[in-house]
């Protein structure tokens, strides 16, 4: 069916972003006048913005049809809708488990919430690019924002030098974006990536496939994957635990949108050449992501190769190039996504005022202190090992009946033989905290009855979605076709 073209009279399906431009106006200035008298203010009414922006989409923000705004530059479709969905709950959640962490180390200041809240418009500008020009935008929008929150504590060293890393490696990955983006336009005559797709025929134009080697550059970077992935475990350790937290739960949702809108949908006669790409990455980024994290000690650090291991079978999806193949990334990405935000909040819960609660050793023992704690991270680290009947179990399987059905069954035996060494770590880590005595006296884990009851809903999701896993497969299958 072909899209419905309407113009700027109609705004509706543009509410999310319209709602939080707004908002983000009036926390600003909301921060100037009561913020100093009322540290807490700000974050809390964070927390009603994005309850009520999600409230506003579910009723005004849905369309019957896939339907083009602005002159064909915005997209809104089912897809978009339930992406931003999922934006609003893990910032809200994430920004809910970070706030006694905030307290603790004198950074809750109101300019985090503004810089998250600006993320999230960034990753919403994303998911319903159709333009070259709002796909850049989005990205853009969405970098500046992580830089600024990678480097907010300025008492640390190590988050300004993780900082530093990122921008300037982003900065590059943005260009190699930008290059590639202007040799599709230069050869296409056109900005629009429904209308590229329509132009871009097998054989294709040398410059066109110079320039799908840049834009799957980028992607790579912006997702992680082996060998563009220096930045992520240095921002992962270096940043402050929230900003960890943050970067590794909604981003990730708006990186497979670019992919998809980008690659999938703009790209879409070029399946043949971007596939083989995206299979040399997606071995690489397996291998590498698995291996490495086997010899790490820090907690945040060997999380940070678990997500480029996970990215890994993100990857592995659009390799298929297939609906089922899209529909199985997305999947993969939902299960990523929710074990990664209660994974960080574990550390965050159990860190304390000159604490980070990011070593292994950190972790020995914790079932004799905190069972709640223990038993979330245990449903969490067996759902990434892939470990039935949770959800990561399920997301593997769906990646793998991708590959299957396409032929690549040898990429099936690496993941295979890739998930058998990551299950080590992931094993390791309840290992300590049931198995191991406690190294030393250590200081309490947060207490606050709302932010555990939201961890245990976190892991109990975990397992739900794994019991009962047709819903949440049909909803990403619908989706995608």
């Amino acid at each position: 069916m072909e899209p419905t073209l309407l113009y700027a009279s109609s705004f509706a399906p543009a509410i999310a972003e319209i709602w939080l431009v707004s908002a983000i106006c009036l926390l600003l200035l909301v921060e100037v006048f009561v913020g100093v008298r009322r540290p807490g203010l700000t974050a809390t009414l964070t927390l009603v913005i994005l309850a009520v922006g999600a409230a506003l989409l579910v009723r005004y923000g849905r369309v019957p049809q896939r339907t083009l705004l602005f002159s064909g530059t915005y997209v809104a479709d089912e897809l978009g809708v339930v992406l931003k969905l999922a934006g609003f709950l893990l910032v809200a959640v994430a920004l809910l488990y970070s706030r006694a962490y905030l307290e603790n180390r004198d950074i809750q200041r109101g300019e985090y919430y503004v810089l998250a809240l600006t993320a999230l418009l960034g990753i919403f500008v994303l998911i319903s690019a159709n333009s070259l020009v709002t796909v850049y935008l989005g990205v853009e929008l969405l970098a500046l924002s992580v830089y600024a929150l990678v480097a907010f504590d300025r008492d640390s060293g190590l988050s300004a030098e993780s900082a530093m890393k990122y921008f300037v490696l982003g900065a590059i990955a943005s260009g190699a974006l930008l290059y590639g983006m202007s040799l599709v336009y230069g050869l296409t005559g056109t900005l629009d990536l429904g209308e590229i797709a329509s132009r871009l025929h097998p054989p294709l134009n040398r410059g066109v496939v110079l320039g799908l080697t840049f834009i799957v550059v980028a992607v790579a970077f912006k997702l992680g994957a082996v060998p563009f992935h220096m930045w992520l475990p240095d921002v992962y350790e270096g940043a402050p635990t929230s900003v960890t937290l943050f970067i590794g739960t909604a981003p990730k949702i708006a990186y497979f949108a670019l992919a998809l809108r980008l690659l999938a949908q703009g790209l879409a006669g070029t399946e043949a050449e971007w596939t083989q790409m995206l299979a040399a990455l997606a071995v690489l980024t397996l291998v590498v992501g698995n291996v490495v994290a086997l010899v790490q000690t820090n907690l945040k650090r060997m999380l940070a190769y678990s997500t480029i291991a996970n990215v890994g079978f993100i990857v592995l999806g659009f390799v298929a190039g297939t609906p089922d193949g899209y529909a199985a990334a997305l999947y993969y990405t939902f299960a990523y996504v929710l074990v990664a935000l209660g994974s960080f909040g574990v550390i965050l819960l159990a860190s304390a005022k000159g604490f980070e609660a990011d070593k292994l050793d950190d972790y020995k023992g914790l079932h004799g202190r905190d069972p709640l704690l223990a038993g979330a991270m245990m449903v969490l680290m067996f759902s990434t090992a892939g470990v039935p009947p949770f959800i990561g179990f399920w997301a593997k399987l769906r990646i793998f009946q991708a590959l299957w059905e396409t032929h690549h069954l040898w990429l099936v035996v690496i993941a295979a033989a890739m998930s058998v060494v990551g299950a080590y770590y992931y094993l390791r880590v309840i290992k300590l905290m049931y198995f191991d005595e406690a190294a030393g006296q250590q200081p309490p884990a947060v207490r606050e009855a709302g932010v555990r009851f939201a961890l245990g809903v976190n892991a109990a999701a975990v397992l739900a979605l794994g019991l009962l896993p047709g819903p949440l497969l049909d909803l990403c299958a619908r989706l995608i076709h």
